[in-house]
């Protein structure tokens, strides 16, 4: 399946670059590895997309809500750090 997102131009330029290698939605979406996300840079204060786009293959999802680790108040009270490695 392919999914497209926009995404603001300070995150674009980061996974363009490599730096960032991953990226964090709301789950208002259904996605799974193999699935194809395109990320479309989209420039907030022109309020317009730049045209330029990212393909990447998702390789793996983390829903938090059905995580078993932390408690829901926990996430509330504290929030989640998403961690990548290289």
């Amino acid at each position: 399946m392919i999914i497209k997102k926009k995404t603001w131009t300070e995150g674009f330029e980061k996974i363009l670059s490599g730096e960032k290698t991953f990226d964090a939605r709301l789950v208002n979406f259904e996605c799974k590895p193999g699935d194809t996300l395109v990320l479309e840079e989209y420039d907030p204060a022109r309020r317009k997309y730049t045209g330029r786009k990212i393909e990447k293959e998702i390789s793996f999802v983390l829903d938090t809500k059905k995580q078993k680790y932390w408690s829901q108040s926990d996430i509330k009270n504290v929030g989640l750090q998403i961690i990548a490695f290289k």
